[in-house]
């Protein structure tokens, strides 16, 4: 019995130390978070696209991002992705990790999410967005939660009420929900039972 309660007090103090980064009014919006969307170029890459002589295109995923994604959708957080491009690649990322919904080809992001959000009953103040570029500013704004990663434009930064210590493609959607499961009080047991 004393062991698990060291071993939950151990996980405990993680959780308390991840929240300790941010400001209460963060920490409030986090706690309401339903859904978590994001771009992919800039946040679920790193922003780079590479050509190779055969004319393949290269991108690079974070496998951290990958492994949180199915716990936030076992703690009943809707995932999904818009991407102003096309990209057989990202296709295939998105499928691979199961996400709720993904569109690519994107003109207006918030439209979407709005379409979405509606079908899952969610409000805007439920929705944590993440981008880093023009295309992702009024969904960054209309959010509850609206995220920019460290090495997103300045004026996208500006107007998010966070900005990631990780750059895109280096952990950004890992980072934002480790943020939201522990906002939420459900990092710690997701912890626990993984060790």
């Amino acid at each position: 019995m004393e062991n698990n309660t060291f071993i939950f007090e151990r996980f405990f103090k993680m959780t308390t130390k991840i929240l300790a980064k941010y400001t209460l009014t963060q920490i409030q919006a986090a706690s309401k978070i339903k859904a978590l969307i994001f771009d992919v170029d800039g946040v679920l890459t790193g922003g780079e696209v590479i050509y190779t002589n055969t004319g393949d295109e290269l991108k690079l995923f974070n496998v951290k991002d990958g492994q949180i994604i199915r716990f936030l959708k076992s703690s009943g957080i809707v995932v999904g992705a818009i991407t102003g491009r096309k990209s057989d690649l990202v296709e295939r990322r998105c499928k691979e990790l199961k996400l709720d919904f993904f569109h690519q080809g994107a003109k207006d992001k918030w439209k979407l999410i709005e379409e979405e959000i509606s079908g899952f009953n969610l409000l805007p103040d439920e929705v944590c967005y993440i981008g880093d570029d023009l295309i992702d500013l009024r969904s960054i704004i209309n959010s509850g939660l609206g995220v920019s990663p460290s090495d997103g434009v300045e004026y996208i930064r500006d107007k998010a009420n966070l900005i990631t210590r990780s750059k895109g493609g280096e952990g950004v959607i890992r980072e934002v929900a480790d943020f939201i499961l522990a906002a939420q009080g459900k990092l710690t047991n997701i912890i626990k039972i993984c060790s």
